[in-house]
């Protein structure tokens, strides 16, 4: 979801840097997100409380981890699931709206083609605190795993960062990344969002172009 820097250019993009185009006011996304943080690190470095201190009355925050949680826990019905939690009551303590968002499929095609859900039972998880805590849940892990699939295992790569050596300066050697997303797949993703704020009846819709 992290916005990337820009400078030098930069063929990496997540889809919560994306999102502000689809809004009639794009100053109103303030995005949070980083690499690399689990739900653990995103509270021990201070970042959960940066958020929830800069939150107002009807304001919404979407939340959408797992990619770096599934490193270091062993399962996602303990801590994971804890830290979920923690964040819808801090949200709604602020009489804020907390979102949760399954987490996006990586491009991981077996040899028939067939592509793998790699992220266990942590979109379960995500979805059984939704369910218990009564908050809009976007799908983020099937729709994702839809686009992947529909675009096929070679034209997947479009979706993410298959780079070609000397193209860009940050990596003159070029490099292969399945998980994070190019400018194109960001925006597509952003949109898939988009389409379930719509299919929910957000109010946060309302804000929509």
């Amino acid at each position: 979801m992290a916005d990337k820097p820009t400078e030098p250019p930069n063929p990496e993009h997540g889809w919560g840097q994306l999102l502000p185009k689809f809004f009639k006011d794009p100053a109103m996304i303030v995005n949070h997100a980083a690499n690399g943080k689990s739900t653990r690190s995103f509270i021990t470095e201070g970042r959960w409380q940066k958020l929830v201190d800069a939150l107002r009355p009807g304001d919404w925050v979407i939340i959408q981890f797992a990619h770096n949680d599934e490193k270091i826990f062993p399962n996602a019905r303990g801590e994971f699931q804890d830290n979920l939690r923690r964040f819808v009551a801090d949200v709604r303590a602020k009489q804020a709206n907390p979102i949760l968002a399954t987490p996006c499929a990586r491009r991981s095609f077996d040899e028939s083609g067939r592509l793998a859900d790699t992220h266990g039972d942590y979109s379960d998880a995500v979805r059984a605190v939704a369910a218990a805590t009564k908050v809009p849940l976007l799908e983020m892990n099937l729709l994702t795993m839809d686009l992947e699939a529909g675009h096929g295992p070679e034209g997947s790569k479009r979706l993410h960062l298959w780079i070609g050596a000397g193209v860009y300066q940050r990596q003159p050697a070029g490099y292969q990344d399945d998980t994070h997303y190019s400018a194109y797949g960001a925006e597509r993703v952003a949109a898939l969002a988009v389409q379930e704020i719509i299919r929910l009846r957000l109010p946060l819709a309302d804000w929509l172009r």
